[in-house]
């Protein structure tokens, strides 16, 4: 009976979550552009940007990607631990897992902080 119910409650909120998408561009305004223009001058490849902005941008993308993993990594702990069946040593393996992702997530958190204060900083100098 608790099966049935929780699958019946899974598959709602499985149809809801793809519905609601669907019901609210439904009620959106057409002519509304929400930003985008017509002209993507600042989304091409070959853009004229200066040195330290495509550095800085190069840096968020790649921090960006390593928090990823970090947040990744700190899921997997979870999982393993809720999988582990009460067993010690798994759980020992997964409290570690999650204590390295938010190490790693400090870290990262700690590098942005730092690069962003040092573009920063060199923009207002050489500006």
């Amino acid at each position: 009976m608790k099966k049935k119910i929780l699958g019946s409650i899974l598959s709602l909120a499985t149809i809801a979550m793809f519905a609601m998408p669907a019901i609210v561009a439904a009620q959106a305004d057409p002519t509304e552009n929400y930003g985008l223009e017509s002209n993507f001058t600042d989304v091409a490849i070959g853009q004229n940007d200066d040195l330290k902005g495509s550095i800085a941008n190069i840096i968020n993308i790649i921090l960006g990607f390593l928090g990823i993993i970090a947040v990744i990594i700190i899921l997997a702990g979870g999982f393993k631990w809720m999988t582990a069946g009460g067993s010690d040593e798994k759980v020992g393996e997964a409290r570690q897992m999650i204590i390295q992702g938010v190490i790693g997530l400090v870290i990262i958190f700690a590098a942005w902080a730092i690069a962003s204060f040092v573009i920063g900083q060199m923009q207002s100098v050489t500006a």
